[in-house]
């Protein structure tokens, strides 16, 4: 680190850390985010943190001053309002917007400031919106107000095309392509615009897909010469009005609104020092502010009303006049102690520090390469838009070496299995996310159609990135932050000599080594509930559809109807179960429970309804069970929840697995609320090895204590194999356990369930471990494999049971033909 770091100061040591300020970035890293050490946060972009030492400053505030309803003329009330009249004039002075030009509306959010100008906007038939393609979802939606109104709405790619041979060297001059004009009354577009319509462009000051900045040019471009970057349109002659979307660009380069006179300009605070949320602004220009339309009216915008006539008279100050009800006047008057720390270290500073971790990270990025020489990463924003600048953040995609991507959810799950948390998907930029990754107006519909919804699963479609991954960074970032994230990329997707995808190799072709091994059936698990504790036995009868008897056959859900596993609600690892094959009842236990409850197969079923759920794309016929039993299962979580029964087994599933000969084919298996399969598989010698290797990497860590050996029920199987070497499950087709035979469907992908777990006192403990050590050698496209997932192949004639049992002890004979 030390060598990498001097390289670093050699570069940028002018610029990164506050050289010149009250504390240097170590000293504000130790003093005032201890919650930070051991983590790197890395999306800053979505909200920056507060500093331990503003939060003190603010409690100390609240508890020692007395702060009344601003709507009010007690003495607590008049300090209040002084309180949120010196924080509007701090916003101001953060713009260099005079008071006598602008003025501070408070709302709920950047967004709240959006849908404000988008619904109060003078639109009529003649007016037009007009938008850069870089631009939010909260601005898109003002489209919504402008079509409603019959006015039009386009999209717009603005470049720079810089120019040589002039007397100065360069210049520079604007190609701007128009996308297609929306309307959604045609007749309205029989009319001819008139210099008297008002219109609206929107644009942000710093896109928060890519991180360019925006010229501020455009602002006095649009206002005193539309027809430069409107040529042609019959909208140049309009009143043009601008709007700058700052939520993201004002934490490190605030518009300067005396030098660029916007009309309109949004902002959200938790974007700028962590704290508060909830709470933005709109700073208007007081000639525009005049436009604006507002129907509703509440308490504190109006002089008079009557009740019982039509008669109401407004508020005359901008301010009083937009901000319904009561102002958050809390989070107003914490407004201040965050620009305290802004203004401590300027914002020019903390501009050029965040600028040194960003190229950092870019340069370094783009200098990654495989060992075949294919670069690793594809950055976006490298375009020659009208773009000035790069802000703090870096948007990317890894490609392996073959030149196939990787998908930003492997990318963002591995990274939070490494201590980093970043940002991964479009970040409510469509326009932005389309552009850089080219996805057409086809794609993004074929997209949608094929499942695809934001802040999903599904990062790779047709080979192609439905997002990307996102890193930016705040005032108190630091270099480590900037390193740890480079070597986690470099360790994790770049592929050296010698390199096996993560290490991560099949037993295939191991049938000479079989035969000299023997295996055996160490253990059976029965899970009845859906994500709650199963239990061991030595012998237990197979479904004839479904697996092990009654495996899986009930689920908890919540309310709404969402399916409750322990990824959301951990608590359910404490509910313990087990069936009494003769009585035909299930007892269910809990710790929060002090009465343990049967539940008869048979009279219990006739007590509930029938109804469908959902799960895995699959509709189920169930059974629901009486109050009383959802009262127990709602105390056992801590959360009110519902039971539910599979009345049958009888859904067919298809698995469709990676297309690959040792790793999984396409077939069909019959589950009851199982995720994938019937049976789980886990070998104890694979389990062995795996604890091996967490016990490696903690002595190398330094970790003191005995190593902590991983039970195979950590990963809740339902058969225990044990015999044979390591990860020989991996290569099996079809085996034999007794005189049963199966097929491997291949590998079970593993999620960060596996990382929970309920130590000796009942607590749960969560880390990355195992999930963090199998990633290192387990990982294939995306999945990290451990255990193998099998499908019951049954060969008694139907009607003809046999022995449809497995008994622990039984021998298993692999690759059988």
């Amino acid at each position: 680190m030390e060598a990498s770091k001097e390289a670093f100061l050699r570069e940028f040591g002018e610029h990164y850390g506050y050289p010149n300020g009250p504390k240097t970035i170590d000293e504000i890293r130790a003093t005032e985010f201890k919650r930070l050490d051991g983590l790197v946060y890395l999306d800053h972009a979505g909200a920056t943190m507060y500093s331990e030492l503003q939060m003190e400053a603010i409690f100390k505030d609240f508890t020692t001053n007395v702060y009344g309803n601003p709507h009010s003329q007690s003495d607590t009330s008049s300090s209040t309002s002084d309180i949120v009249r010196e924080a509007r004039q701090q916003v101001l002075d953060y713009c260099k917007a005079s008071p006598k030009d602008y003025s501070c509306i408070f709302t709920s959010g950047a967004t709240a400031a959006l849908k404000l100008v988008g619904e109060a906007f003078p639109w009529s038939c003649q007016s037009c919106f007009t938008y850069t393609m870089e631009n939010h979802n909260s601005v898109l939606g003002i489209r919504e107000y402008a079509l409603d109104q019959g006015a039009a709405a386009f999209a717009m790619d603005v470049e720079e095309t810089v120019h040589h041979g002039v007397s100065n060297g360069t210049a520079a001059s604007m190609k701007v392509l128009q996308h297609q004009v929306q309307r959604r009354n045609e007749a309205s577009s029989l009319e001819e615009p008139t210099g008297e319509a008002y219109n609206l462009f929107a644009f942000p000051s710093e896109c928060n897909f890519s991180g360019l900045r925006f010229s501020l040019d455009l602002v006095k471009i649009i206002k005193e010469d539309p027809a430069r970057i409107l040529e042609g349109s019959p909208f140049c002659n309009g009143r043009w009005m601008v709007l700058i979307d700052a939520a993201k660009g004002s934490a490190t380069e605030p518009p300067d609104l005396s030098l660029y006179p916007a009309d309109f300009v949004v902002m959200s605070f938790y974007k700028l020092f962590g704290y508060p949320t909830g709470l933005g602004v709109l700073i208007a220009r007081n000639d525009a502010s005049r436009l604006l339309k507002k129907t509703y009216f509440s308490g504190g915008t109006v002089a008079t009303s009557i009740a019982d006539i039509d008669f109401v008279r407004r508020r005359k100050s901008v301010e009083e006049l937009f901000e319904d009800g009561t102002i958050s006047f809390l989070s107003i008057a914490s407004v201040h102690h965050g620009f305290k720390i802004l203004n401590s270290l300027t914002v020019s500073a903390i501009s050029r520090h965040t600028a040194s971790l960003a190229w950092y990270v870019r340069k370094k990025l783009l200098g990654l390469r495989h060992e075949n020489g294919a670069r690793v990463c594809t950055l976006y924003g490298d375009s020659k838009a009208l773009f000035h600048d790069f802000g703090p953040t870096v948007s990317f995609n890894l490609k392996r070496s073959d030149g196939s991507w990787c998908g930003y959810r492997e990318v963002e799950k591995l990274a939070s299995l490494s201590g980093i948390q970043l940002r991964t998907g479009c970040f409510c930029n469509p326009g932005a996310c389309a552009k850089y990754l080219g996805l057409s107006h086809l794609d993004l519909r074929s997209n949608f159609e094929a499942g695809h919804v934001c802040w999903d699963d599904h990062d790779i479609i047709h080979g192609k990135p439905t997002g990307a991954v996102r890193v930016s960074f705040g005032y108190m970032s630091t270099f480590e932050d900037a390193k740890k994230f480079i070597d986690f990329v470099t360790s994790s997707f770049v592929a050296l000599p010698n390199w096996i995808e993560s290490g991560y190799q099949l037993m295939q072709g191991s049938e000479s080594r079989l035969g000299a091994a023997s295996f055996y059936l160490k253990s059976i698990t029965v899970y009845p509930i859906k994500s709650c504790a199963g239990f061991n036995v030595e012998s237990w009868p197979l479904s004839t559809t479904a697996g092990l008897l009654h495996d899986r056959e009930w689920v908890l859900t919540s309310l709404s109807g969402e399916i409750l596993t322990q990824k959301k609600v951990p608590e359910m690892c404490f509910i313990s179960t087990f069936i009494d094959l003769d009585k035909g009842i299930m007892f269910v236990e809990s710790p929060r429970c002090q009465v343990k409850l049967p539940i008869n197969f048979i009279t219990d079923s006739c007590n509930g309804g029938s109804e469908q759920i959902k799960l895995n794309g699959q509709r189920y016929e169930v059974q629901s069970y009486k109050n009383e039993v959802n009262i127990w299962f709602s105390n056992a979580i801590g959360r009110p929840c519902t039971l539910f029964r599979c009345f049958s087994s009888n859904h067919n599933f298809c698995l469709n697995k990676i297309k690959s000969a040792s790793m999984g084919r396409e077939v069909q298996s019959m589950l009851n609320f199982s995720n994938e399969a019937q049976f789980l598989l886990i070998s104890e010698e694979s389990v062995s090895d795996l604890s091996q290797r967490v016990s490696t990497k903690d002595v190398q860590k330094g970790a003191c204590g005995a190593a902590s050996q991983i039970s195979p029920m950590r990963f809740r199987p339902n058969i225990v194999i044990s015999g044979g070497e390591p990860y020989a499950e991996d290569g099996w087709k079809i085996l034999k356990i007794g005189n049963k035979y199966f097929t491997s469907l291949g590998g079970c992908n593993r999620c960060q369930m596996i990382n929970i777990v309920h130590d000796e006192a009942g607590l749960l403990q969560r880390s990355n471990e195992p999930l963090a050590t199998l990633a290192s050698y387990r990982r294939m496209k995306g999945k990290i494999f451990f255990g193998i997932l099998l499908k019951y192949e049954r060969s008694e004639p139907v009607g003809r049971d046999g022995d449809l049992w497995l008994q622990v002890g039984q021998d298993v004979h692999p690759n059988v033909s």
